[in-house]
């Protein structure tokens, strides 16, 4: 299950970064909006496991729909709107 691109839990990720401010708190070293989130933001924001979160963001950014940032010590994650314009374009054509 973790490995197909496409889940219910996946695409709530991504819908809550389109708004990163809305849905997760500012942190202490990073803006949600210009840097992302961390894997424990997301995993407080949906209730899982911080392992299973990680999976998720990790896969979402193996297929390019999110990018990473690292600051220090942790690994932040945001979408990347013109990838997801790209895919969405090639679902819209039929492939």
């Amino acid at each position: 299950m973790l490995r197909t691109p496409v889940s219910a839990r996946r695409l709530d990720i991504l819908e809550c970064l389109k708004d990163p401010a809305a849905h997760f708190p500012p942190g202490r070293q990073a803006d949600p909006v210009e840097d992302g989130v961390t894997a424990d933001a997301v995993a407080a924001k949906f209730g899982l496991p911080r392992k299973v979160a990680e999976t998720h963001l990790a896969l979402l950014a193996d297929i390019g729909l999110l990018r990473t940032k690292r600051i220090r010590r942790r690994l932040y994650y945001r979408r990347d709107e013109m990838r997801i314009a790209e895919v969405a374009r090639m679902f819209e054509k039929g492939w």
